[in-house]
């Protein structure tokens, strides 16, 4: 018998029941430590007698289908199923790698196997898959594609250039505008323009551009957007106006004759741009409406109620866009009115007075005044006369006694067929006195002075003529011895009397011993400007010693008579002043020759 382990020796029986039994011994001990580490009966571990056959499930990949993989929005519905080997799996759902959000369009079964979408809408379109877990493991099955077709939607159509106003867009004209539109659609839309009511369209794209734009551009623009999938069609419309370049319009007033409270007055503003706004100008500044200043609707007339005179203007109209404007040419009305404010006036007199006084010989300047468009035609009347003057001055050369009395002034406007009068009083009065009340009082005092020196004097040599015939007297013998029969008085004793009567001499009395009263003096008003000096003439005063001098009696000489006819002028008639005339340039007047 051979020993174990030597070579070429085969074991026998015996010898695999010995390794066998060596085995067995390896599992006892095992089982006996796993008995004592009690884990969970679902973790334990069954122990055959045979041989050890542990085997593990493996969890199949999904599979995902979907009821129709195309739909129309808002009309369909769809179905998405998601299928496995497995039992006892849970199934999770993702649209485009995404965890699926659940809503109330969706439905989901029991078992999460079957997704179902209602309603199908724009925002379902995308790709969906499903994955299954299990035995912890995950599979996830291959991506399916949902198409959603939807639109067009409503859309409006853009331009790059212009000026919306209410439902019109306004571009320049010669102005490059390119139109467009944004159509949500899927597929995309198909378009097609037209323009106005035209049948064919001009374009097809979704875009288009038109260089320089003019007036045969002008309308409504038509934009068709058509879905092949869904079989919908949209319209969309713009109406385009081209604005041409503005030209200068025009104010236009229907009548020429117009009459201040007696008419009304349309004023039109000119203008071949029908879509331009119209502004009114008044002196240059924005006109503001009024009762008495009315615009129409559309700005393009203007109505003057009750014309005023300075209702005039300058009026201006003005048409305007977004991209130019351009104003008329001021118009001026004329407005006729009058006459009134009527006024007489002279150089004799300043300002307006109802009564002038001129000297007689003098000259007379009458100017008739009125407020007048047009101006006034004039016409003068003289009292106690039938002669008619023409023109607004009325020129006396030599005022005479004849002139006196009332004139009367008409003035006429023959477009507003009114007339206006006035009258004044004209007075011819005698020339004053040149002499004033000092140079009276002057010539008094000189006068008196000159008295009272020649009494002085005549006194004197009265005296010194006695002494000489007393003397004369003693020396002639024959003088003292006669006595005479009849002698008079020493006519030199009489010179002591200081009165004039009891003089001896017969000399005559001074003119001026006493100041004489000044007749007629003329009153002068305080303030105003002298008179010019007029030629006067004076008496010489007597001399001491007259050329004719006599012992006899003598009638003394005449006083200087002053003239009686100077009357007493009223205030105000020597004033100069002339008031300025409204119309200086005018030199229509009528001369009357004395």
């Amino acid at each position: 018998m051979c020993k174990p382990g030597h070579a070429g020796q085969v074991p026998g029986p015996m010898g695999l029941a010995d390794l066998w039994g060596h085995h067995w011994a390896g599992i006892l001990l095992a089982a006996s430590l796993l008995t004592m580490w009690s884990p969970p009966a679902a973790a334990q571990l069954t122990l055959a007698a045979g041989p050890l056959n542990i085997t593990q499930e493996l969890l199949a990949r999904p599979t995902i289908s979907i009821s129709q993989d195309t739909a129309i929005e808002q009309r369909g519905q769809v179905t998405l199923s998601c299928d496995t080997k497995n039992a006892n799996v849970t199934i999770h759902w993702f649209a485009n790698d995404i965890p699926l959000v659940f809503h109330e369009r969706m439905l989901l079964s029991t078992d999460g196997k079957k997704l179902t979408i209602l309603t199908v809408r724009r925002e379902d379109s995308g790709t969906y898959k499903c994955k299954a877990e299990g035995f912890h493991q995950v599979q996830s099955s291959d991506p399916t594609f949902l198409t959603v077709n939807y639109g067009p939607d409503p859309f409006e159509i853009k331009l790059d250039s212009g000026v919306s106003s209410g439902e019109v867009v306004e571009v320049l004209e010669g102005s490059t505008v390119t139109f467009s539109v944004e159509t949500q659609s899927y597929p995309p839309a198909v378009h097609s323009w037209f323009l106005n009511n035209t049948s064919a369209p001009f374009s097809t794209t979704r875009t288009f551009t038109i260089q320089a734009m003019s007036t045969e551009h002008e309308g409504v623009y038509r934009c068709l957007a058509s879905n092949t999938a869904t079989h919908l069609l949209r319209l969309g419309a713009l109406e385009v106006r081209v604005l041409e370049m503005l030209t200068k319009p025009s104010v236009v007033s229907p009548s020429l004759n117009l009459v201040e409270n007696a008419s009304s007055v349309t004023l039109t503003c000119q203008t071949s741009h029908k879509g331009a706004g119209v502004l009114w100008f008044l002196r240059g500044q924005a006109l503001l409406p009024s009762q008495h200043l009315v615009l129409s609707a559309d700005n393009r007339s203007l109505v003057i109620h009750g014309l005023q005179r300075d209702d005039t203007g300058p009026y201006e109209c003005e048409v305007w866009n977004w991209g130019s404007q351009a104003r008329s040419e001021p118009l001026t009305l004329t407005i006729s009115y009058g006459p009134d404010q009527m006024a007489i006036t002279s150089r004799a007199a300043s300002g307006v007075v109802s009564t002038i006084k001129a000297e007689l010989n003098s000259s007379l300047t009458l100017q008739c005044q009125a407020e007048s468009q047009p101006g006034a035609k004039f016409h003068w009347t003289i009292e106690h006369s039938t002669t008619v003057y023409m023109g607004e001055q009325l020129i006396i050369g030599a005022l005479t006694w004849e002139h006196q009395g009332i004139y009367n002034c008409t003035a006429s406007n023959p477009l507003t067929q009114l007339a206006r009068s006035a009258s004044v009083l004209v007075r011819v009065v005698a020339p004053r006195s040149s002499l004033s009340a000092r140079v009276i009082a002057g010539i008094a005092v000189g006068a008196l002075t000159v008295a009272v020196l020649s009494a002085g004097l005549g006194c004197f040599v009265c005296k010194r003529n006695a002494r000489r015939f007393s003397r004369k007297k003693a020396e002639d013998p024959i003088q003292e011895g006669a006595t005479p029969t009849s002698v008079e008085a020493p006519r030199a004793e009489s010179c002591s009397t200081p009165g004039w009567p009891s003089l001896s001499l017969d000399w005559p009395r001074p003119m001026y011993a006493t100041s004489p009263e000044p007749q007629g003096q003329v009153g002068v008003k305080k303030g105003l400007p002298p008179d010019p000096p007029e030629q006067f003439y004076e008496k010489d005063p007597p001399s001491t010693t007259p050329r004719n001098y006599s012992h006899g009696p003598r009638k003394p000489l005449p006083k200087v008579a002053l003239d009686p006819l100077v009357p007493t002028l009223p205030k105000g008639n020597i004033e100069s002043n002339y008031e300025v005339l409204v119309n200086p340039e005018h030199n229509l007047y009528c001369q009357i020759n004395p």
